[in-house]
């Protein structure tokens, strides 16, 4: 059974290592890691990177649209090959810190190289929330993790407080 690595756990400072074969105990461990994303809805999981489960493989699964079944990709060896010119800043978060948020800039779209679950070369461009996502997890996989680019990119941090009255989720912006 996995398990979820929480900051500031060294083990998500691990520079992972390519999967050299994708074999039955990767693909089962892959499994493993969707159902374990899945299970976090307040906020929602929506990609989980090796480093995050204590395993040091450059792979990570990824919510791949807005579908409602909440389909997933297994993403291996993972290369960003290019990036578009425009930037977002985004409200981030990661499992591994939980109630911790910042604003981190992201670029909108990337062009990626990565193996799938049956060991097929996909290159792919990649747009708006799954660029993100796949940026966010491929810097857990390079050991940096979101804080570490919203420090260098002088953003501002933000603590989850709870819901407010109508249910919707409240920040508190932190000084650090």
């Amino acid at each position: 059974m996995l398990e979820l690595v929480i900051a500031p756990n060294a083990k998500l400072r691990i520079q992972t290592k390519p999967v050299k074969k994708v074999n039955s105990s990767l693909i089962q461990i892959l499994k493993e890691m969707v159902k374990l994303t899945k299970t976090f809805k307040d906020p929602e999981g929506v990609g989980l990177a090796s480093t995050q489960v204590g395993l040091d493989g450059a792979f990570f699964v990824a919510k791949s649209g807005n579908s409602p079944a909440g389909e997933f990709i297994s993403v291996i060896n993972p290369k960003i090959i290019s990036t578009g010119k425009g930037t977002k800043k985004y409200f981030e978060g990661c499992l591994s810190t939980p109630n911790l948020w910042g604003e981190v800039k992201r670029h909108l779209q990337v062009k990626v190289s990565y193996q799938d679950e049956k060991g097929q070369l996909q290159t792919k461009v990649v747009k708006g929330l799954l660029a993100h996502i796949f940026q966010h997890e491929i810097d857990h996989l390079n050991g940096i993790i979101f804080q570490d680019r919203v420090l260098k990119q002088g953003s501002k941090f933000y603590k989850f407080t709870g819901k407010d009255p109508a249910g919707a989720d409240t920040f508190e912006e932190m000084t650090i």
